[in-house]
This record gives C-alpha cells, structure tokens and sequence, in this order.
C-alpha cells in the first residue's frame, strides 16, 4: 500500500491505528517531547528513598520500531512512583524515560489488560547521554547519577532531560517614530535612562522561560563618541555594547543595536515590565549625541517557554 486509500474522518470509511498516530505526527509537526514546561517532571521521593516521582503531564513519542510508525500520545494524572535499583560498588547512571511498546511493532503486550506505555528505567546509560538507546520508542525524562553503594535518589542526583516538542513562541513589535530633542548624559563613568522615551510595556506570558531582545535606535552624533548602551528589563540588565566611532567634524547619524538573551524568573511570568534602554559615556570621550523627531527605534521582543 502507498497512498492510505481513506482519509481520516471519511464516513463510512475504516480506519487503522496507523492512520490516527500519523495524524498525532502532522499535528506535533514530526516533534516529540512533552507538550509544557512542567509537564512529567522528575522528582526524589517525598522521603528520599531508592526511587523518584514523575509528576503530571503529558506528552509525545514518536514510535521507532519500524518507518512511518507514527507518533503517540501518552498523559499522566497525578504523581507515579518509578522505583531505582540501588548501586554496588560502583556508580551508575540511569535514565528515566517514558516508553511506548505496541505489540502492532515489538513486544507481546495485550492492550485489553498490559500497559503499552509506561515510566521506565534505563539502567547503565552514559553519563552525558541525552537520549534513550537507538531503537527505543521513548522520550527522555531525566538522567540520574549514582554514587557507589547508594540506594536513595536525592535532588542533586537528578538531571532534566525534557524538551517540549512544540514551544510555545509569542514576538512583539513595538517602533517610536521620533523622539523630542534630546542631549545624552555627559556624565562619565555613570549609566543613565537616556533616551528617557526610548521605553515599551512588555506584558511576560505566564509560561516563558528565556527572552530574545533584539533593539535597534537611530542616533545623531558628532565627535568621538565613546559611549555604552544596554538593555534595562525589569530589573536586569543586559549586556553592553560599546558605541566608538573615529572623530567627525560634523553632524553624523548612526544605528546603534543590542541583542540579549535574558532567562525569565518564576517573578516575571504573568506581569508587565518595562523594557528600555541605558547610556554611560566612557572617559576621555568627547562628543555630541542627541535624539531628535528623525529617530526611530524598534524594539523586538519575542517569549519562548521552556522546561519549568
């Protein structure tokens, strides 16, 4: 068979397993991971003791016992105990994973009474492995590092290895045409809010992780302006660039642009911020610099969620 012959919902049609784990493959656009931040995190025992938890969520896994298997989905209510064999005398690093077993592909599990996917440990894998052995229709949990002769997982032990298989991504646009005459500090050695219009509200979704903030200004200059700029975001600060152009006798204009990649706090998520910009003119510079109604500035601003 080549072309499937019915498509999904057809009426009249039938239609296979197959068909619905290829429509969960299109629909997670080939992508496997859990679907959100806190998805099926790995945690110790509420006593520590020779076993972890892995919390709710769900999650998809794409099957790799045959090609065009397609892709499952999998979720968890609740907290599931998956216990660790302790380590002899020598350490020992295992792997937490969800997996997937039909018995369409491997194995001889019943669906009517066996479970067809479950939590599983993966005893003895490299300790920087990333990823269940080739072959495995799993994805990674997390990556646990024993010691010799232990029996209890702690914290420290426990290495995330989630992706989310489609992070939720949201960008904004924000441009200022025009600014009123303005002068930059002169001050040395001190930053400054400056241009004091050159500022956006930036609401933060509730499930970002990291920031990407791209901003652009235009400036006009005359001199040897030796100055910095960085990001001002909330409370943070990014990192500076450096403005150093060769001496000019006239009146030059020139677009001065910064880049971060700040991480969101847990105290970010779900408020507005104020994103703006920051001058400190370095010593021994001598110049001219201004905004006026011929500059514009652009503010990039785009959110992508990550592991929680």
């Amino acid at each position: 068979m080549t072309l499937t012959p019915v498509p999904l919902l057809t009426n009249g049609g039938t239609h296979s397993a197959q068909s619905f784990r290829m429509m969960v493959r299109d629909l997670a656009r080939g992508a496997e991971g859990v679907t959100e931040g806190s998805d099926l995190k790995v945690t110790p025992l509420t006593v520590p003791a020779g076993g972890v938890l892995v919390g709710d969520g769900s999650g998809v896994i794409r099957g790799r016992a045959v090609p065009w298997q397609g892709h499952y989905t999998a979720y968890n209510i609740g907290t599931e105990s998956v216990p660790v064999a302790p380590t002899g005398g020598t350490p020992r690093t295992d792997m937490v994973v969800m997996r997937v077993l039909d018995p369409e592909y491997e194995g001889t599990r019943n669906p009517a009474k066996d479970k067809i996917v479950a939590f599983e440990v993966i005893p003895g894998v490299s300790a920087t492995a990333t990823a269940p052995p080739p072959g495995f229709s799993a994805i990674p949990l997390a990556r646990i590092n024993l010691p010799a002769n232990t029996g209890t997982i702690t914290a420290a032990m426990i290495t995330d290895l989630r992706r989310i298989a489609n992070p939720r991504r949201e960008r904004r646009i924000q441009m200022i045409r025009g600014f009123p005459y303005s002068q930059s500090p002169t001050a040395v050695d001190r930053w400054a809010d400056w241009p004091t219009e050159a500022r956006v509200q930036v609401e933060v979704p509730s499930w970002a992780v990291t920031a990407n903030l791209v901003t652009q200004i235009g400036v006009r200059f005359t001199g040897n302006p030796h100055t910095r700029w960085r990001h001002k975001f909330g409370a943070m600060f990014g990192a500076e660039i450096t403005m150093d152009d060769d001496a000019v006798t006239g009146w030059s204009r020139e677009n001065i642009m910064l880049g971060d990649t700040p991480q969101i706090t847990p105290a970010l998520r779900g408020t507005v911020q104020t994103l703006s910009l920051q001058t400190n003119p370095l010593p021994g510079s001598t110049f001219g610099l201004d905004v006026n109604g011929g500059s514009n500035c652009v503010f990039d601003v785009e959110f992508v969620e990550g592991v929680l």
